[in-house]
């Protein structure tokens, strides 16, 4: 499996996490990964209403903002939400998110 390029847990930016959150879209995209847990693309963006290179557009940028991981194995891309790399920068930010989303914190999965 290999990693694509994302930013070391120290050069997650707030800004730039707040900018990828910022999107309905990839708040959906977001809320489908704290539920489900690691995702495929294809998963993550199922009914998303979007053409498949403007969702491609919304998993590179909450890659590079340092909201997810994405590892490649083959031609499927899997996704999880980077939940220990964000609460060590920015304590209970992701939380508040996905509560403000409606998402209950106990409801939300460790980050595999």
């Amino acid at each position: 499996m290999r990693l694509l390029p994302h930013p070391a847990t120290e050069d997650i930016q707030l800004t730039e996490v707040l900018r990828a959150l910022s999107d309905p879209v990839r708040l959906e995209i977001v809320v489908r990964l704290a539920l489900g847990g690691v995702m495929s693309c294809g998963e993550a963006g199922d009914d998303l209403g979007v053409h498949k290179s403007t969702a491609s557009h919304h998993y590179r940028t909450l890659r590079e903002s340092g909201v997810v991981i994405t590892k490649q194995e083959g031609r499927l891309k899997f996704m999880s939400l980077r939940r220990d790399d964000l609460e060590s920068r920015f304590p209970g930010l992701l939380d508040s998110v996905l509560s403000a989303a409606g998402i209950p914190n106990a409801d939300v999965p460790a980050q595999r």
